[in-house]
């Protein structure tokens, strides 16, 4: 296992969507800046950094239980990006690199999670 956080690529991955999802979310309208866009933008920024953290443990355990973190940030992210597209703040070409981003950062995630946990609890 890397020593850095920053080697992982699930944390390069969680990053670049979270980069992503503050560019997208500029072309919000106005009003949803505390709403809709804060809440994306929040649930972008905590998967990478529940990563981070959890990899910052001492325990391998430590770090799985912040994987599942970072997993339910990003299935919450999911949704959200399925209701902005539903109220056209993103359009066709933003929602299809959101949501491919978004689905292969959680194949990483689940990846991960089944190789550090036991054999009877997988993710899935």
């Amino acid at each position: 296992m890397s020593d850095s956080y920053r080697d992982l690529i699930a944390w390069q991955k969680a990053k670049r969507v979270a980069l992503d999802v503050y560019r997208f979310t500029r072309r919000f309208p106005k009003d949803e800046v505390y709403g809709l866009s804060s809440q994306m933008r929040r649930a972008a920024v905590s998967v990478p950094s529940n990563i981070a953290e959890g990899k910052g443990r001492y325990s391998q355990k430590e770090f799985v239980q912040f994987l599942f973190h970072a997993r339910g940030s990003l299935l919450e992210l999911q949704t959200q990006i399925s209701i902005a597209r539903d109220l056209d703040y993103l359009d066709s070409i933003a929602f299809k690199n959101l949501e491919s981003q978004t689905e292969e950062l959680g194949r990483i995630l689940n990846g991960l999670l089944n190789r550090f946990q036991s054999p009877g609890r997988r993710a899935s």
